[in-house]
């Protein structure tokens, strides 16, 4: 589920903060400051990619593979070239760079030309002066298949023939940490199946490709990394990457990469095929069958544990499911392998992990990608254990959680703020809501809503608790770096970035930023496109970090631009200067005056870069300095659960988070009940079913993502401000944790209400009926 930050919730409701809170700042950090575009998106006149128009615009439409695993045979696109308005139609062959792509691994061609490796694999694409006509002569492209039997499930994929020229294993990681022999005096076992979560952008692809004079082209689309963008379209068209200019349009919703960069390449290679500006908007259907999703997982656990419920030793093997290609199929395995223990000390952890082709659809990047999965079942596992020890969960947890200075099972220490006990007393500590009526006046307050609803009788409560962990920008080595440039003139100050904004409030934190630094309360923030640097693609918080760290250090560059004349005219140093609310003293009252009156007939700039220390690729023991940070969450689920109908209602979610600094209150609470709300669609309702790797339902009718009616009372009951010295401001990330925490803590509600093991997520309703009485 994607959720486009808003700016306008309340600030974070705190159980330890008695009495009124202070009155925030106005603007600066600290501020709930609202998003510059917030009037324009609520009026619908921000401009998104689906809304770009060109003259002479032709529109663009892909034939699809309708099978998960065929041999081609022919495709014949004579019938599509000689249907009226159709200017182009291209396949493989029409290709003049590199034919295959990826954003990590280049293994995915643009067009399938020998082999389909999943449904929906794109074949051709065509140019029409309509839609209706690109989509008619789509349609038109005939392909000969000799259908092959789909390779469907990862545990077969070992010993299948290769789906792929580069094999079936994307990356094995074996983890090796501590003593394999000892064994804990009470041991407790577990399968757990993790389905396939989609993005589910509010808004589908689209994009509008316009051929440059000099033969290169221009990009208009909803990109989160451009610069990577416009690499993989120089390979694919033959040309200079200075000669591809990505232009980014308003994101309508990214929590990951947002789109197969495979669609933007067939829509620049028919608009430098016609000479013409063409655009693609793809349906919802095309918008599944195209994009990649969450890695549907298999995971087997062993935890081993002493007589008093300390953990001594995790055994795990697990298999994360790549789709037909590799994508971020790494990344994510890293991830899994590296917090498959959780954030709890494990003296002796023994990790099999592996991530494998088949011909179901493709798996990226989605937000908590790996660590969503490992937690849903390390917190089963707890559960477990807790029951066998006949332990609070929530005292089981707590004997065994995290802090500064543990090791993890990667061999990396923890120096990072890890106040993961705190977090989860303040959860456990929150009173709980109260109890249903026996007879509710509203019958949506019943578990299933008005029309599934069962008998008040039948309801159970559960109460469960789950403790999640993420790592913050990139990891195993990945150069992390992000350039920014602040202007100031005639009292407005522009920031020039090519940070995405996507969602995650980057342009609103911006604009804080450089309020804060240099007293200018007009800031805006430049539209992004490749001819800027780079920043990197906005993923695992690292906009905040990388991103906000540049702008702070070009915004404390022209501070020192500013004060430095005042500075030299009184006799003392910058640093005995401040800027405040817009004016600019001295330590001793002597100078006063304001930033506008300073800034008279100037035009300053400075551009900076922020680049975090170095990680290092894990080792083939799975060792290694792998995350240059951690972010730490606690929630405590209460459902309702209709235990003879198995349908289930979260009615709230009580949050404490490791923020390391709130920097806008108000978009911070928002941002956590997104990824709180994401996660339970995860845990209940969002799995992107397949049959034989052919997609089922591919609409958001077959796909159900979680309503307003199916949000519960999202309480943020704590945030802790520890901050992380390595990090610009102290701040941590804040969007992914929650996602990765709250599908744990629903499974271990619906385990306490049921008895049920609830091994599976999203959890069916058999798995949430009642467990026979003994």
């Amino acid at each position: 589920m994607s959720n486009d930050a808003a700016t306008t919730a309340p600030p974070p409701r705190t159980a330890d903060t008695p009495g009124p809170s202070p009155e925030p700042p106005a603007h600066g950090i600290g501020a709930s400051l609202a998003a510059a575009d917030t009037r324009a998106k609520t009026e619908g006149t921000f401009p998104y990619a689906s809304d770009l128009w060109a003259e002479g615009l032709l529109w663009a439409a892909l034939l699809r593979s309708p099978h998960p695993h065929a041999r081609i045979l022919s495709v014949d696109t004579s019938a599509a070239r000689s249907m009226p308005g159709v200017h182009a139609v291209i396949t493989h062959e029409d290709i003049p760079g590199d034919g295959a792509y990826g954003r990590r691994i280049a293994d995915r061609p643009v067009f399938a030309s020998e082999i389909v490796r999943h449904h929906g694999e794109a074949i051709a694409a065509v140019a029409a002066d309509h839609p209706d006509t690109a989509r008619l002569a789509a349609a038109a492209v005939t392909v000969e298949y000799e259908i092959l039997d789909p390779v469907t499930d990862p545990e077969k994929a070992f010993a299948a023939e290769p789906l792929h020229p580069d094999g079936n294993l994307v990356r094995h990681i074996p983890l090796r940490y501590g003593d394999p022999d000892v064994t804990g005096e009470v041991i407790v076992e577990g399968l757990y199946r993790i389905g396939r979560q989609d993005p589910a952008p509010i808004g589908a692809e689209a994009g509008l490709a316009v051929p440059r004079p000099d033969g290169g082209v221009e990009l208009y689309l909803a990109s989160t990394d451009p610069h990577a963008d416009r690499a993989l379209a120089a390979a694919c068209f033959g040309l200079e990457q200075e000669r591809v200019k990505v232009v980014v349009t308003g994101v309508p919703g990214a929590t990951g990469d947002r789109e197969d960069p495979g669609f933007q390449l067939a829509l620049g290679l028919l608009a430098l095929k016609t000479g013409c500006p063409v655009k693609l908007t793809a349906t919802r259907e095309e918008s599944f069958l195209g994009h990649a999703h969450r890695h549907p997982t298999l995971l087997r656990y062993r935890h081993h544990a002493d007589a008093e419920g300390h953990l001594v030793k995790v055994e795990a093997q697990l298999l994360l499911d790549s789709g037909a290609y590799a994508d971020a199929s790494s990344e994510s395995l890293a991830a899994a392998v590296a917090f498959a223990c959780g954030p709890y000390v494990v003296p002796h952890a023994f990790i099999e992990g592996w991530a494998v082709r088949t011909n179901n659809p493709p798996s990226g990047h989605v937000r908590g990608e790996g660590a969503m999965q490992v937690c849903a079942a390390y917190e089963a596992q707890m559960d477990k254990l807790a029951t066998k020890l006949g332990v609070d969960p929530a005292e089981l947890r707590l004997r065994n959680v995290l802090a500064t200075g543990d090791l993890l099972p990667t061999g990396q220490t923890v120096t990072c703020p890890a106040p993961v006990a705190e977090l989860l007393r303040a959860v456990r500590d929150t009173p709980l809501p109260s109890l249903p009526k026996d007879t509710p006046e509203d019958d949506w307050l019943l578990p299933g809503g008005p029309e599934g609803a069962g008998e008040p009788g039948a309801v159970r409560r559960g109460v469960g608790y789950a403790l999640g962990m993420v790592h913050m920008l990139g990891a195993e080595g990945t150069d992390e770096v992000s350039t920014a440039t602040v202007k100031v003139h005639d009292g407005v100050a522009t920031v020039i970035c090519a940070a995405v904004e996507t969602g995650s409030g980057f342009s609103t934190l911006a604009r804080q930023i450089v309020q804060e630094t240099l007293g200018i309360e007009d800031v805006r923030v430049a539209a992004v496109d490749t001819d800027q640097p780079p920043a990197g693609p906005a993923a695992h918080g690292r906009h905040t970090w990388v991103s906000g760290g540049a702008v702070e250090r070009a915004a404390k560059m022209v501070r020192t631009q500013l004060l430095a004349p005042l500075a030299h005219q009184f006799g003392m140093s910058t640093e005995l200067l401040q800027i405040t609310d817009g004016k600019i003293t001295s330590y001793d009252g002597v100078l006063s005056t304001t930033v506008t009156e300073a800034m008279e007939g100037k035009e300053l700039w400075a551009t900076a870069q922020c680049r975090p220390h170095p990680t290092e690729p894990l080792d083939e023991s799975g060792q290694g300095d792998a995350f240059v940070g951690l972010a730490f969450c606690a929630i405590r689920a209460v459902v309702d659960v209709d235990i003879e109908l198995g349908s289930v209602r979260v009615v709230e979610m009580a949050v404490a988070q490791d923020v390391g600094r709130v920097l806008n209150p108000a978009q911070l609470a928002t941002r956590i009940e997104a990824g709180v709300t994401q996660g339970i669609g995860a845990a209940l309702t969002e799995n992107l079913r397949t049959a034989r790797g052919l997609i089922r339902h591919p609409d958001l009718t077959g796909y159900a993502l979680p309503t307003s009616l199916d949000a519960p009372d999202i309480r943020i009951v704590k945030l802790v401000e520890e901050r992380d010295v390595v990090a610009p401001f102290g701040a941590k990330a804040a969007s992914a944790v929650p996602v990765v925490t709250s599908p744990a803590a629903v499974a271990s509600a619906v385990r306490a209400a049921t008895g049920r093991p609830v091994n599976r997520l999203p959890i069916r309703p058999q798995a949430a009926v009642a467990a026979p009485k003994s």
